[in-house]
């Protein structure tokens, strides 16, 4: 009988992975409909986005059929792109896994460390909005463009959440649509059209009230808010995130999904072998690639992520909105330094202003090298950090940070407002006073910690048009003063406002677990482990929530 083309690959790939292994032949699918599995062996070790962490099911299935564990490593866009450009990811990874390789594809050191690579999914960045407020709009019988999307925000029609461009890509996709869609030239963006958008661009963002630096996160502060008596109006988010929501049955009123007229940037997922993969791993990737794209497999990711499929040929569930062309892809910037232009334009002119309470242990089991790791984690978000990374997340122009030291009482808090025009001056003023701290005394946390929310009360008061967060960084347990309940009770009779501050805690050295995490949950926060690694990466990370 003559074979299909899709046979003679499947042979040549399967040969290419049992040269390497002597694992039993393939097995065939349950249905009898597809071809047999290609077979590979060992652990193909992915550096990957947090939001991939759903599709973990859909792998346990892969390893069943193919032979091959992937073992996921999460990291931020940043870092991830970063590593993959410096050489650093091929010395202990196989792949990488992203939403999106566009803006690694645009680094200068990037193009020769990715190899090939297959697409896995769809997933465009779109506007949820709660149904009340989309039938309120028209916007339930009428998709709008950017341009009017823009304009409502402007005018307080509605407040949403987006994650932060400097961390996450659907932040990213979001602002390179919005800005794309409002030069209106069906090209990529230049330099002097970022800066032609500015006014257009900074009224939309008045709209924006909720930050994050993962989609996932995002998800659950937005349902947060709900409880806690400060909704948003909706959330910029991937598609399969706001289906997600709708299905999960945590939302009080629904989401109607907008997909804006003049088009979206879309996620696509590709599973990237990186350059210099030896012969296993290649085969490895051939065997999941080859899994995850099958029919049978978009059909269950489609399922279970609400993803689109990125193979043609499969049915797109009820849920999903505009299809066969309708939806446009606007265009990616095409040069690197449009690109971190953009990134760097968000953080120090066009989004809300910043307001960041450190409260920081210096008691006395601080001395040494924790210290020294605070301090260096300090100094880099003030400049001396001059990796790409280091470059969007250090503190921006128009920020306001505050510093809070305290040990057995809480210190007076240093306050640094950080100008546009002209940082250095203030940033220096924060890396010597940073240099200066010392380590004495014993652990006063839910001292700090009311001081801080109460710092944060009378701040927004006087100036509310501002993103407020705190971070508690504590080697230790409460020794003296309040205690957990005593900072129950305060944060209960805070106002709404306050009480949705999020609290951003660090497990660090031999503080309480459960509480650091209490804390954060009651806030609406999220704990980071920074018990191994740097803290300056850790910081590093909390910067997309702030």
């Amino acid at each position: 009988m003559r074979r299909t083309p899709r046979l003679v690959l499947a042979a040549v790939l399967l040969a290419l992975a049992t040269a390497c292994t002597a694992d039993p032949a393939p097995t065939t699918p349950a249905s009898g409909s597809e071809d047999p599995y290609l077979r590979g062996s060992g652990t193909l070790r992915v550096l990957a986005g947090s939001e991939l962490a759903d599709l973990r099911p859909i792998l346990d299935e892969a390893r069943e059929a193919t032979g091959v564990t992937v073992q996921l490593t999460e990291i931020g866009t940043l870092d991830g792109i970063e590593r993959v450009a410096s050489g650093a990811a091929a010395r202990d990874h196989d792949a990488i896994w992203f939403s999106s390789n566009r803006y690694l594809e645009l680094h200068p050191d990037a193009g020769d460390k990715i190899g090939v690579d297959a697409k896995v999914a769809n997933s465009p960045v779109v506007l949820g909005l709660r149904t009340s407020t989309a039938q309120r709009l028209g916007w339930d019988k009428n998709r709008p463009t950017w341009s009017e999307i823009a304009a409502a925000a402007g005018e307080g029609e509605f407040t949403y959440g987006m994650t932060s461009p400097a961390t996450s890509n659907s932040g990213y996709s979001a602002l390179v649509g919005v800005a794309a869609a409002l030069a209106g030239t069906g090209r990529a963006l230049t330099t002097d059209e970022i800066t032609a958008l500015t006014p257009r661009l900074q009224s939309f963002f008045t709209g924006h009230a909720l930050t994050s630096g993962s989609s996932g996160w995002l998800a659950d502060a937005y349902v947060h808010r709900q409880t806690a008596g400060v909704p948003l109006g909706g959330l910029i988010n991937y598609e399969s995130v706001l289906l997600s929501l709708n299905a999960g049955g945590r939302l009080a009123e629904p989401l109607t999904v907008i997909y804006p007229a003049d088009g979206v940037v879309t996620a696509d997922y590709p599973l990237t072998l990186l350059a210099g993969a030896g012969e296993q791993a290649r085969a490895n990737h051939a065997a999941i690639a080859d899994f995850l794209r099958r029919p049978s497999t978009q059909a269950k990711i489609m399922e279970r992520t609400h993803r689109r499929p990125a193979v043609t040929g499969i049915s797109l569930a009820s849920d999903f909105g505009p299809t066969d062309g309708g939806l446009v892809e606007l265009p990616f910037p095409t040069r690197y330094e449009v690109a971190n232009k953009l990134v760097s334009s968000f953080g120090d002119t066009l989004r809300k202003p910043a307001r960041t309470i450190y409260l920081l242990d210096l008691s006395g089991s601080m001395r040494g090298n924790r210290l020294e790791g605070l301090q260096s984690a300090l100094l880099g978000l003030s400049g001396a950090d001059t990796s790409l990374s280091g470059e969007l997340t250090r503190f921006n122009g128009r920020e306001q940070v505050i510093l809070v030291p305290f040990s057995t009482t809480v210190q007076e808090p240093r306050r640094f407002d950080v100008p546009s025009d002209d940082p250095r001056p203030t940033l220096d003023r924060i890396r010597a006073d940073v240099q200066g701290f010392s380590a004495n005394g014993d652990t006063a946390i839910y001292d700090a910690l009311a001081r801080g929310l109460e710092l944060a009360r009378d701040l927004d008061t006087a100036d509310p048009g501002r993103f407020t967060s705190v971070v508690l960084l504590t080697d230790g347990e409460r020794t003296v003063g309040r205690s957990l309940d005593a900072f129950r009770s305060l944060h209960a009779g805070l106002p709404a406002t306050i009480r949705s501050v999020p609290v951003f805690t660090l497990l660090f050295g031999e503080g309480n677990v459960g509480e650091m995490t209490e804390i954060a949950t009651l806030t609406g926060g999220r704990t980071f482990d920074a018990r191994t690694g740097s803290l300056g990466a850790v910081f590093k990370e909390i910067r997309g929530y702030q």
